[in-house]
């Protein structure tokens, strides 16, 4: 099957996979990507059936919509992921928590159920969509998914959502109704062995209060989180809907969030042997750094992982510091910098710099690649 998908961030980091509401695109992610990518891979998708993946025939099922997500990450190559699903999002991410739970290190289950809703609910909603089409229940689909305050506060963000809820193919939304008809993991959850946190909206009246409760008090390894929000918590409030994902996934002090970055741009094995080195005299120093510049400065969203190496290996060639040269050229190379975009900036600060600097730069920057084993053509 086709599957319409996105991946940002730096190779280095880990994956974090979102998967939507029905009825939703990957978009309804955007706005919490900017907070993330200083931590993760961010991967998008549009789930069977919705957006730009293929519509197939026939009902889905949850266990087919679970396989998809196994497949696009062994398509990717990613091993293990982190994994964020709302909605029936939540009820493939409670799917792959039981059958796959080798694959995820951390599950995020937002404003979803064991059991959502009853057969007689879902298929008055087939029913109608099939006779009068999807914009038969686009307002009342609109006031369930936000809050009143945020509709009239963010006009323009609620007509985009309205609009791709409109886009979505008939027969793919239907096939969606099915699979959350048909789901229920009421007598399975407890044995989810993946540490997972439970997020609602305190007046989500899709999956509520009641059953986010359910869920975290069912699975072994759960936490709850209850936000001022309605079902699409993740878009009525996404600032700090991300704050709280990375507060699960990464840990809620500067310190923790520093050292997860520090570790994805310098790599395990130099972290390791520089916390080996930690003694009476530095710690005060380490914990300075990775507090600071890593869990302050690093994971700022304005800038890119990508545009923080450049700027900081420029910087480093005009101060003509050749030990963390070679050590943030590396880490340069483990944020995605190119060879030809590293070759730009030690031309550039030929200029600024001084042609000595540069001269020096571009001889520490031979010396990483034979050690690391990048080739690149003689001429």
């Amino acid at each position: 099957m086709k599957t319409n998908y996105k991946l940002q961030g730096t190779p280095n980091s880990p994956v974090l996979i979102f998967s939507n509401s029905l009825g939703s695109e990957m978009m309804m992610w955007d706005e919490l990507v900017p907070y993330l990518l200083p931590y993760f891979r961010v991967l998008q998708y549009d789930m069977r059936g919705h957006g730009g993946s293929e519509v197939t025939a026939g009902k889905y099922t949850i266990e087919q919509l679970g396989e998809d997500v196994i497949d696009l990450m062994d398509d990717l190559k990613i091993e293990t992921a982190y994994f964020c699903g709302l909605s029936i999002g939540g009820l493939i991410g409670q799917w792959l928590g039981l059958n796959h739970s080798e694959r995820f290190e951390k599950l995020v289950l937002s404003n979803t159920a064991a059991k959502i809703g009853d057969d007689e609910r879902w298929n008055t909603r087939i029913e109608n969509v099939t006779k009068n089409g999807i914009q038969a229940i686009a307002t009342e689909t609109m006031e369930r998914w936000f809050t009143e305050d945020f509709k009239r506060q963010n006009p323009t963000r609620t007509g985009e959502i309205k609009a791709m809820f409109l886009r979505n193919n008939l027969m793919g939304y239907t096939n969606g109704c099915m699979a959350v008809r048909d789901a229920d993991f009421r007598a399975k959850v407890q044995n989810i062995p993946v540490e997972t946190l439970v997020i609602t909206g305190d007046e989500d009246p899709v999956t509520n209060v009641e059953q986010a409760e359910y869920l975290a008090n069912k699975i072994p390894f759960a936490h709850l989180k209850v936000l001022q929000a309605r079902h699409l918590a993740s878009t009525e409030i996404p600032k700090e809907y991300a704050q709280v994902l990375l507060d699960f996934l990464v840990g809620d002090t500067n310190y923790a969030k520093g050292m997860h970055v520090r570790r994805t741009v310098l790599g395990n094995a130099y972290v390791d042997k520089a916390n080996e080195k930690i003694n009476s005299f530095n710690t005060d120093f380490q914990s300075f750094i990775t507090n600071y510049a890593w869990g302050e400065v690093w994971t700022r969203p304005q800038l890119s992982k990508h545009s923080r190496s450049m700027v900081t290996l420029a910087m480093l060639i005009a101060m003509n510091r050749k030990p963390e040269f070679k050590l943030h050229l590396r880490a340069a190379i483990n944020n995605g910098v190119t060879v030809t975009e590293i070759k730009e900036i030690l031309l550039q600060s030929a200029v600024y710099c001084g042609v000595p600097a540069a001269n020096e730069a571009f001889a520490a920057a031979q010396e990483l690649f034979k050690e690391i084993g990048i080739v690149y053509e003689n001429t």
